[in-house]
């Protein structure tokens, strides 16, 4: 099949492709949820009086729960399957969506932000769906496309609810814009239900052999995997502490937290142990080995690239209005371009890295990154907007081509955990997102681009230990059998 005729397929309605449009729309969908407070924060602080504080306490709890979220929903996607999973994801978002829509107190809207973080983890099993689908030389720009427009919902977000708002009327127009995100979700959740399968007529749904926590298949690995989970709970730690220092926790409730995380920890640690109790006595067999390090690589370059979409897209409108005083619709429209670019960025990442390599599209798109937020951090009243629209444009372009990146080595890495490895890498993406937002809470926007650029250059030589994948993967099939996937 030639490239042009591989483009136009993709254009189509019918077979793995109809799989993938439906897949796409539902995770713009949750972005759409996700993202909706964003555009609309400078009348949400209005109706609540809300301080600067309060404002970047809910961008971050917005982020928050989709760190276990993501984990969970990338083991129930690998033993339940995508297609109930998602519908039951959408289902569920939707009452979330009406919460914080007609919450009448700041407590009740962070309460509500917090819920809807939830809402976040359907990128995940979009990404199983996906890979069921696509063969190995196709799944990097299927997974592109998925993320890409997917993740276009937050700049349609941002380029339509403003208005939406405004068409409403009223001091609650924000409240019934973001409603009809809720109504959009609750009906696409049956739509999909009734539209897709999880995998090809006549295909195996490849299925853990043991759940409760990611197998691995060395020591070494199980310790690192362990080392691997604490930054996860870290980040929930530091939300608990920001939120105490803010007031908005008391100092026992926070100390009942800390102590809860520390247990849920042991508790996962016990898991993990039982599903790898095995490599303690017995060598796993050289066929059905796989490095947890790629995993491990693949987490710390989603926490620099999705982490600091996340913080930016949260962030961007506010900025935009801040520093160049124009009105909302204006500064959503603006702070969209950001987002824009995953129509074609995250596409782009994946399609070269299908065509160039893996790797080498992981290190091009990081120094991209670096520089494009070294560029922002200069920014100030002084510049033009259109400049700034486009440095911040090129920025993203960088950013989203790397996500796309990511995901086309995710499931190549061991296919019967493709949800779980996807899971823990989306959930790496909103531990950098987490830690990015509390870091802006502390400094200003300059100082906070700056941070990205460094913890880029940081992952950078991080994923100069990334191997290629190469050859074929084992996956064993419900009846005993082996069968070999190619990689490349």
């Amino acid at each position: 099949m030639s490239a042009t005729q591989a483009s136009f397929k993709f254009l189509s309605f019918t077979g793995k492709f109809r799989i993938l449009h439906l897949s796409w729309f539902a995770f713009f969908l949750t972005f759409v949820v996700w993202f909706s407070h964003a555009p609309l924060m400078a009348s949400i602080r209005d109706t609540f009086d809300l301080t600067e504080q309060q404002v970047k306490i809910l961008f971050i709890l917005n982020v928050a729960l989709t760190i276990p979220s993501r984990i969970i929903i990338g083991m129930l996607v690998d033993n339940f399957g995508p297609r109930k999973v998602y519908s039951s994801l959408l289902f569920f978002s939707s009452f979330i969506c009406m919460f914080f829509a007609f919450a009448k107190s700041f407590e009740t809207l962070a309460i509500a932000r917090f819920m809807l973080g939830f809402v976040g983890a359907g990128f995940v099993i979009g990404i199983r769906m996906i890979s069921e689908w696509f063969p190995a030389k196709q799944v990097g720009l299927a997974e592109g496309i998925y993320g890409g427009w997917g993740n276009f919902g937050s700049a349609a977000a941002a380029m339509l609810l403003p208005t939406l708002a405004l068409f409403y009327g009223g001091d609650d127009g924000w409240r019934y814009a973001v409603a009809t995100t809720g109504v959009l979700i609750f009906i696409y959740a049956f739509v999909y239900f009734f539209s897709v399968t999880d995998t090809p007529e006549g295909s195996t749904y490849f299925k853990p052999n043991k759940t409760g926590g990611l197998e691995v298949t060395s020591k070494g690995d199980f310790y690192f995997y362990l080392v691997m989970n604490i930054p996860l709970y870290a980040a929930l730690a530091v939300l608990t502490w920001k939120l105490t220092t803010l007031g908005l926790l008391s100092d026992i409730i926070a100390s009942m937290i800390y102590v809860s995380l520390v247990c849920i920890y042991a508790f996962q640690t016990y898991k993990i142990h039982h599903v790898n109790a095995h490599i303690f006595k017995e060598d796993v067999p050289e066929i059905h080995r796989y490095k947890f390090k790629q995993v491990a690589i693949l987490d710390l370059a989603y926490m620099v690239t999705f982490g600091s979409e996340l913080a930016v897209v949260s962030m961007l409108p506010l900025f935009f209005l801040d520093t160049f005083d124009i009105s909302q619709i204006a500064a959503g429209m603006l702070a969209s371009g950001f987002a824009f670019m995953n129509l074609v960025a995250r596409p782009t990442g994946g399609w070269f890295s299908d065509k160039l390599g893996r790797k080498k599209t992981l290190i091009i798109t990081l120094c991209g990154l670096a520089v494009g937020y070294f560029i922002m951090s200069q920014i100030n009243s002084a510049w033009a907007i259109p400049v700034a629209v486009i440095v911040t444009m090129c920025c993203s372009f960088f950013v989203q081509s790397g996500e796309g990146a990511v995901f086309a080595v995710v499931p190549l890495v061991q296919r019967r955990l493709t949800g779980q490895i996807a899971g823990m890498a989306g959930a790496y993406g909103n531990v950098g997102a987490v830690c990015f937002l509390t870091v802006l809470s502390f400094v200003t926007p300059e100082i906070f681009f700056l941070v990205i650029a460094g913890a880029a250059i940081f992952t950078l030589i991080a994923v100069m230990f990334l191997d290629e994948p190469q050859g074929s993967m084992a996956e064993v099939l419900p009846d005993g059998t082996v069968q070999m996937i190619d990689v490349e």
